[in-house]
């Protein structure tokens, strides 16, 4: 029925029939739909003071429109999730390209026929393109592994010079690793695509940008009149777990609870924090129309962040003379100090961390965990919306 700031004035979660921990894709998408399909009424809280959580977009000084999370590329196999998410938006056609910064050289990634012409000559680079051609057959993704486990020296020499120009630098960067701290499995799995398209998601059938904004999609999935949406408050306030059930506001609830907030702040972190890298981003206004030829160029071999965005680029805004662009530097997750956890660490040792919090909640009936933070783990946009589709319809049916 709206969206405000705060809490009412004697608040009662039992008038309503279930609560949302989040307003971002994973909350928004099973409040939209418990609402349509089952006439529920639904209280969304959210720690932050906006709705669309890491989506969230608005105009900057400048009145270029900026992701404030972090660039966000919509892409998508899932037919269902597009269904559901055109319901609140039409769609641009962009396309994602994303260019690496090599030595000063621009060059696209994945690494393919355009990279290896510019990383080795266009006469020698064509011939190890024809070499991959003649054993891989053109329009493949093909691991760097898989050109190693050919014997072949040019073939390794390709795989050689991928690692340590697109990939060894860039991840160090991103996760705060050495090179020996590397998972071998995730170096062999870099891709070279040979051929010659330069899109980022080629095997996408959906892409683009919502036509108006990200924040604009949830302002039109979260507008139901069963929907309350309360910005600035922090569930910890109210909502605790207590001998297998879920008490808010001092009393049990019985309504379903969806979840998507870390698991590990719910408890106060008793057992420990669960890792993250986060990203502290440096936004920049210029006074020229275009700063990159493309949305994103990733740094692999220089400079301290790992990448630039572009907004413009991604958007299709037209702002004359004004552009604004941003720089990303990873850096460790600290619990506790307002910072952003993006990137779930999932060592072996984490996940077992998770699974002794998400213990704690399984037997709770009505207590779901939906959501990149909830279950501790990396997921796309598309991915999260098919999560809270799938929880989403699992609790359709017991109503």
């Amino acid at each position: 029925m709206g969206i405000q700031q705060g809490l009412p004035e004697g608040f009662n979660p039992g008038g309503y029939d279930a609560i949302v921990v989040g307003a971002g894709y994973a909350g928004a998408t099973c409040a939209r739909r418990l609402a349509d399909a089952c006439g529920l009424r639904i209280a969304i809280v959210e720690r932050r003071p906006h709705i669309a959580g890491n989506a969230y977009d608005h105009l900057d000084e400048a009145g270029v429109l900026i992701h404030e999370y972090g660039p966000h590329i919509y892409h998508t196999t899932n037919d269902r999730v597009h269904q559901f998410l055109s319901r609140f938006t039409e769609w641009t056609d962009y396309q994602h390209k994303v260019l690496a910064n090599i030595h000063g050289e621009l060059m696209p990634v994945p690494f393919n026929h355009a990279s290896l012409k510019l990383a080795f000559g266009e006469e020698r680079g064509e011939h190890l393109y024809q070499k991959l051609v003649a054993t891989f057959g053109e329009n493949k993704k093909v691991p760097i592994m898989e050109l190693r486990e050919k014997n072949d020296p040019e073939l390794s020499e390709v795989a050689d010079y991928v690692y340590e120009n697109v990939f060894l630098y860039y991840t160090m960067k991103q996760w705060g690793k050495t090179p020996d701290q590397i998972d071998p499995s995730i170096t062999g799995r870099v891709p070279v695509f040979v051929g010659d398209d330069d899109r980022y998601f080629p095997a996408a059938p959906h892409q683009g940008m919502p036509a108006e904004s990200y924040t604009a999609l949830f302002k039109r999935m979260l507008d139901h009149d069963l929907i309350d949406v309360f910005l600035g408050v922090d569930v910890r306030d109210f909502l605790s777990i207590e001998d297998g059930r879920v008490v808010m506001c001092g009393r049990p609830y019985g309504g379903d609870v969806i979840y998507t907030g870390p698991l590990d702040e719910l408890f106060g972190l008793d057992l420990g924090a669960l890792p993250y890298r986060t990203l502290d981003m440096v936004f920049e206004t210029l006074d020229v129309d275009q700063f990159q030829p493309v949305g994103t160029v990733n740094y692999t071999t220089s400079e301290d962040f790992t990448r630039i965005t572009e907004f413009k680029n991604m958007t299709g805004q037209v702002v004359p003379g004004k552009t604004t662009i941003m720089r990303e530097y990873s850096r460790a997750y600290e619990p506790g100090s307002g910072q952003t956890p993006y990137y779930a660490i999932l060592e072996d040792q984490n996940l077992e961390l998770y699974r002794s919090y998400r213990a704690r909640v399984e037997g709770i009936v009505n207590f779901h965990c939906v959501g990149r933070l909830a279950e501790y783990r990396y997921y796309d946009m598309d991915g999260v919306v098919a999560s809270a589709l799938e929880l989403s319809d699992a609790i359709i049916s017991q109503h």
